[in-house]
């Protein structure tokens, strides 16, 4: 049987209007203004939106799952599921787990388990090293969104700093480099100043100025003048500051070569933040001033940044308690990004539209996804109903993160994510998940 989505508002390549959405198998069959025939009301399961916005399925192009080999944080079922109660239908993991996806082999064996396991649409990003130019010749491209290169140190050993093979990496035409764009000698200057002064126990205020503006600026800065010499569709990722974006442009998206994210933790917190939540937003780059703050909301409205993700980044609690020096860096929020951004729409920073084209088109497009990422007759049916009436409190009863906490707790959201459809199956309603695995494996246009 056919299943209706019926009489809510979608929000969909810049229109809100109030319609209906009908759903057959995995895909969306049709989708209608104003009335749906009687025909269609009476042999279709319906599923009452009035009051509600109906958007395409959240893809976050960033997110760590930590699988293979760092389990005890998180893994694809566990940070799969916490996604979907968010309203995230599709992710695409990052290499840094262990072994690091930097062989085809490894990238075989991630697949397999999120055949398995995953309960969103899954993707991988392919990793790349001083030494694995080979493997990256030999990758079939439409089955990762992109290369990954860390410009600068982050979780993991993956620093690419050979001059010769980051200019070979980024003469790769035909698949976007996504980069994790921090200068390493300004960094360890920083951090060395630091250490001095107070060992290990630096106070976490201090991070963004270890993980300096200027460590971003010069990393992003060479970053951007080696992609226009080799032409590279260039990606940077989680953007932070006020001086970064002289470096973007506000062209149409089909039109970019060089192309920005921003996470949703550097929209909602500052340095401010570091007094109360210390640890627990340490993440890398750092979360820097209100300036910082207010000029990548600026961005993302004026269409400098074009993609909002998180970068989850789960951690037990334990490994974030450390001191400074030996404390990990990154935090979950996939199951409260668009709950975020919703919020940020009633503060009257950003628009429906803007949220539903920056967290679900833009990815497709930027990406090559296939069938996804839009409300469109003969798409994926991979969508959110949003209650924009209800309410969430973020608390450890109803985080799914297998790490238990998430810098967001004590927070009450004035909205709600009421329902998840992947590949046309309802898989969260009443807060409640489904065990139905639903998920399918992304491919790609490069």
């Amino acid at each position: 049987m056919a299943t209706l989505l019926h009489n809510g508002t979608i929000v969909n390549e810049g229109e809100e209007f109030l319609g209906s959405i009908l759903i057959e198998k995995d895909c969306i069959t049709e989708i209608f203004r104003g009335n749906v025939p009687e025909k269609i009301l009476t042999t279709s399961e319906l599923i009452p939106c009035e009051g509600k916005l109906i958007i395409p399925g959240v893809i976050d192009d960033q997110v760590h799952f930590r699988e293979p080999g760092l389990t005890h944080k998180g893994s694809i079922e566990t940070e799969s599921k916490a996604a979907i109660a968010g309203g995230v239908t599709t992710f695409m993991d990052m290499p840094n787990v262990a072994p690091q996806t930097t062989t085809i082999a490894d990238l075989e064996h991630k697949l397999a388990i999120a055949s398995q396991s995953a309960y969103a649409n899954y993707a991988f990003y392919f990793g790349a090293t001083n030494t694995n130019f080979d493997q990256l010749q030999a990758l079939d491209k439409k089955l990762v969104c992109g290369i990954k290169v860390f410009m600068g140190s982050s979780t993991g050993n993956m620093l690419v700093d050979d001059e010769q093979t980051l200019r070979k990496i980024f003469s790769e035409k035909d698949i976007p480099i996504a980069i994790h764009s921090e200068d390493e000698a300004t960094i360890k200057a920083n951090l060395a100043k630091y250490v001095a002064q107070y060992g290990d126990n630096i106070p976490f205020d201090c991070h963004p100025q270890i993980r300096s503006n200027k460590a971003c600026f010069l990393s992003s800065q060479k970053a951007v003048a080696l992609a226009k010499q080799c032409d590279t569709r260039l990606h940077i990722l989680h953007i932070t500051t006020a001086e970064e974006m002289e470096l973007l442009t506000n062209a149409n998206l089909s039109d970019k070569r060089i192309t920005a994210e921003v996470c949703v933790h550097h929209l909602w917190f500052t340095d401010a933040d570091y007094a109360e939540k210390g640890a627990f937003i340490k993440c890398n780059p750092a979360v820097k001033s209100q300036k910082d703050r207010d000029a990548l909301r600026k961005a993302l409205v004026e269409g400098k940044i074009d993609i909002i993700a998180t970068d989850h980044a789960p951690h037990t609690i334990d490994e974030k308690l450390r001191p400074y020096t030996k404390s990990a860096s990154g935090m979950p929020l996939v199951q409260h990004s668009l709950l975020v951004m919703l919020e940020l729409y009633k503060q009257g920073v950003v628009t429906l539209p803007l949220i539903v084209q920056k967290m679900c088109h833009n990815p497709a497009l930027l990406f090559g996804i296939q069938q996804r990422g839009f409300l469109r007759k003969g798409y994926k049916a991979d969508i959110a109903v949003v209650d924009l009436q209800g309410t969430t409190m973020v608390n450890k009863d109803t985080i799914a993160y297998k790490c238990g906490w998430s810098p967001l707790e004590g927070q009450l959201f004035s909205s709600k994510i009421d329902k998840t459809f992947v590949n046309g199956v309802c898989v969260l309603a009443n807060g409640k998940i489904s065990e139905n695995r639903m998920a399918q494996q992304v491919t790609f246009n490069h």
